[in-house]
């Protein structure tokens, strides 16, 4: 610890407040902090108002008389310092965010890293988009309150397997001009910044110990510009807020009532809480007095008012619902009737909300004569201790040719400057390529791309990681992570093309491989499968594609049976299915059998015979419409003969040839042949089943319908 040459164990710590400076030294023994030196100067203009540093030279006198007060009392060169930023220039935002692996991964250190800049990056986002100044902030650290493992809240992710994770993290910013009065008002003073804090954090540090973190309350810093508040529950600091006002704000009451300058004024304020009568002189030179109930009465609306707003921050803090008890510390905090009126306006008994001092200095000893020991001395004294916990303070570090600024928590690495330099988080992890989404069988399925390489770092020229811990000069370098290949999935690699459907034909067992439609057109197994395809495996051929693959040639005089059953080229064949072809007989006696029929006839007609009964009708499963033709009226010539069946139970009148065979009879009736839909077709005739190319006689029965597979 480079603080002091001669004695290295010594810490300095500096409170630059809006009204005063406090200056605290000592040393760490075991787990006791011993304050040797102690000194407090007010400003002697209102050089600083609310918090920030208004005149940065004024300022950094004030320090210097502080620092050679010091000096003198410990007979020792002070050169390091260690200081705290006020509230009022701090944001925090609270993010969330969760990260799908789409499988299981065990997850590693460099994981959850990953997942924690992914949520400050979103802070960082979510805060640029609110931010209506123009000051630039810089990320000073971030708490991850809790982690998700698969939706489910987990102490610690390293090690688990996880299709999800998910933080909850808090990020708070500081803007950079306001760190640099502070660094410039100290290097006036001749010293040099070796720890830097927040001012809600080293007041919590003295005031709420970790052991009592695990209870859900508040504090209050109630100092002369601003009011700092901080809320612990479940062992962590959980959030921070600030509210402009605090007691400089009653003292420029005071000031208008009694007509007198700010110094003036400010002395009145806290005589007024030690006496009953206060004498002052007023502008015009004038001695007067003012009764400490006067005062009280005067600054009880203020008073109301501030509690109220306070109140209002713990609440929207902590969830909109007030905390256990509120821990007041800060010189505002002690003006009476504050902690009355904050525990009266967030509903809480009076001994819930109390003033934190010396009761709270256990592990402190006083090495000081007359030393002052109340609430004012709770942060000047966080600060010291800060210097142990956190060894916090801003460097700079050069990433790829851009200087940044860090804020130093003991903990960077190259994320971290990454991260300060804008450099993309996708750009340090390694991408994968473009990948696809399609549909198979109505079912999504995903397919991702290729990893890419990671990216490339060096620090100070030696090869290093996202890990890598930097130093104030550190030189980064980062070659950004590639993007590896598009995902390339042929159709063929498909699980269900690699299956095979099996038929029989002609009494042989054949292995048929399945095939795929792609957008309803077949594609090749070697198709590339594009983001978007829909998909259908086909687990049936047509009679046609199926002869195909077998090399045959369905001519005119091939007639085709599927299961048995007279078939066209566009009946489907499903796996098991029974397939046939055969050749259809030629009507070489055509002529004989026409006079055959036509002397039948005629012996029929030459004698009486009784009417026949008509056969039955068996009713087709899905019956089809059929048009009757009417029986002509005109004479018929003796060359051409008529006939009259019954197709699924209506006359149909077929005339103009000398003979009639079965499929004929799709001439006289409206059937789509095309319209099987799976379905096989079925021919009766006479109750038996048909053949197309059986000849028809007159009164036959025929029957023709759709028969489900």
């Amino acid at each position: 610890m480079a603080m002091l040459e001669e004695k290295q164990e010594l810490v300095f710590g500096l409170d630059i407040g809006t009204r005063s400076i406090v200056g605290t030294v000592g040393y760490k023994d075991g787990n006791r902090f011993k304050i040797l030196a102690q000194r407090i100067k007010e400003h002697e203009t209102r050089a600083m108002i609310d918090g920030q540093i208004h005149d940065i030279v004024k300022v950094g006198e004030s320090i210097r008389a502080v620092k050679e007060l010091l000096e003198r009392d410990l007979d020792t060169k002070l050169t390091g310092v260690c200081i705290a930023a006020a509230g009022r220039v701090l944001r925090t935002v609270t993010t969330s965010v969760e990260y799908t692996y789409g499988m299981d991964k065990e997850l590693t250190t460099e994981d959850i890293y990953a997942l924690d800049t992914m949520g400050v990056e979103k802070a960082y986002e979510e805060f640029s988009k609110t931010n209506d100044t123009e000051m630039q902030f810089y990320c000073v650290g971030y708490t991850a309150m809790r982690y998700y493992l698969n939706g489910y809240v987990i102490g610690n992710l390293e090690g688990h397997k996880a299709k999800s994770v998910g933080v909850d993290l808090i990020a708070t910013f500081l803007p950079d001009d306001v760190v640099d009065g502070l660094y410039k008002a100290v290097e006036i003073a001749g010293l040099h910044v070796v720890n830097l804090t927040l001012e809600p954090i080293a007041a919590i540090t003295v005031a709420i110990p970790e052991k009592f973190r695990m209870l859900n309350l508040a504090l209050v810093d109630v100092g002369a510009g601003t009011s700092d508040i901080s809320i612990t529950k479940e062992g962590t600091i959980t959030a921070y807020g600030m509210l402009p006002i605090a007691g400089d704000s009653l003292t420029d009451q005071i000031v208008q009532h009694c007509l007198v300058d700010f110094e003036t004024a400010e002395m009145i304020k806290r005589q007024a809480g030690e006496k009953d009568t206060v004498e002052y002189l007023d502008i015009i030179g004038l001695p007067q007095t003012i009764t400490s109930a006067e005062v009280m009465e005067l600054l009880k609306p203020s008073i109301e008012s501030m509690t109220k707003q306070v109140a209002q921050i713990i609440r929207d803090l902590n969830g909109d619902k007030p905390v256990s008890a509120v821990f007041v510390v800060g010189g505002g905090g002690m003006i009476p009737g504050y902690t009355e009126m904050l525990a009266q306006e967030l509903g809480l008994v009076k001994e819930r909300v109390a003033i934190r001092g010396q009761e709270v200095m256990q592990t402190i000893d006083f090495e000081v004569p007359e030393a002052r020991k109340d609430s004012l001395m709770v942060t000047p004294i966080g600060i010291c201790l800060s210097y142990y916990e956190m060894s916090n303070n801003f460097i700079f570090v050069t990433f790829n040719d851009q200087r940044v600024k860090l804020y130093d928590n003991g903990k960077l690495s190259v994320v971290d400057a990454a991260i300060a330099a804008g450099f993309s988080n996708e750009s340090l992890f390694p991408k994968r390529g473009k990948g696809i989404v399609y549909n198979v069988n109505g079912k999504s399925r995903m397919a991702r791309g290729l990893q890419g390489e990671a990216a490339v770092i060096t620090v100070d020229g030696n090869e290093a990681d996202i890990h890598t811990k930097v130093i104030n000069g550190s030189k980064v370098v980062v070659t950004p992570s590639t993007e590896g290949e598009p995902v390339h999935v042929e159709l063929g690699s498909l699980p269900e093309l690699k299956e095979q459907m099996s038929i029989k034909v002609s009494g042989k067992d054949i292995s048929l491989p399945k095939t795929a439609y792609v957008g309803g057109q077949i594609q090749v197994p070697s198709y590339v499968i594009q983001d978007g395809d829909d998909i259908e495996i086909a687990n049936w051929y047509t009679v046609e594609q199926a002869a195909a693959l077998l090399d045959m040639v369905l001519t005119e005089d091939i007639q085709i049976l599927v299961n048995g059953v007279p078939a066209l080229k566009d009946t489907k064949v499903f796996d098991t299915f029974t397939l046939d072809f055969q050749k259809k007989e030629k009507a070489q006696t055509l002529d004989e059998l026409l006079e055959e029929d036509v002397a039948k006839e005629m012996a029929k007609a030459s004698q009486p015979a009784p009417a026949p009964e008509p056969e039955p009708v068996k009713k087709p499963e899905t019956p089809v419409a059929v048009e009757s033709q009417p029986m002509p009226s005109a004479f018929v010539s003796a060359t051409l003969g008529s006939i009259v069946v019954m197709v699924n139970g209506r006359p149909v009148t077929m005339t103009g040839k000398k003979a009639y065979v079965y499929v004929d009879v799709f001439d006289y009736i409206d059937f789509n042949l095309k319209e099987s839909k799976g379905r096989s077709i079925v021919c009766e005739i006479n109750n038996r089943p048909a053949d197309y190319m059986e000849y028809l006689k007159d009164g036959d029965v025929i029957s023709i319908y759709w028969r489900e597979i």
